[in-house]
């Protein structure tokens, strides 16, 4: 079993990797690096992992001039995935987004509402 085997896919970068892949399956590692902001090294390994789990399929272009360019394609179980990486994102993006609205409730409580400016109290009421 190789180091990208063991490696946990249900990251934001995996999941910008899947999303990118999804809508755009024949993006080179160097364009997914620039749209995602993440380094061709990264890119790499994470897309070889993905390969090695069964999530994304890489297929040379046929008629292509350059034999290095490929077309990944999401397997379906890479779209299953996908969906499931997506859906636990969510429930932690919610629960950071709840914790600061309380986190947001306390603040205003704390702040002396007099003590700022009328445009002040609008941006924050």
């Amino acid at each position: 079993m190789t180091n990208r085997q063991n490696i946990k896919l249900e990251t934001e970068e995996s999941l910008k990797v899947l999303r990118e892949i999804d809508s755009n399956p024949q993006l080179t590692q160097r364009e997914l690096s620039s749209r995602l902001g993440l380094s061709l090294g990264k890119i790499n390994f994470l897309l070889k992992a993905m390969i090695e789990k069964g999530f994304i399929k890489a297929e040379n272009f046929k008629k292509s001039n350059n034999k290095s360019a490929y077309l990944y394609l999401l397997t379906p179980m890479g779209m299953e995935q996908k969906a499931q990486t997506t859906y636990n994102f969510l429930k932690r993006k919610i629960a950071e987004y709840e914790k600061l609205e309380i986190e947001i409730r306390q603040l205003k409580k704390e702040v002396s509402f007099s003590d700022l400016s009328s445009e002040d109290r609008g941006k924050i009421s």
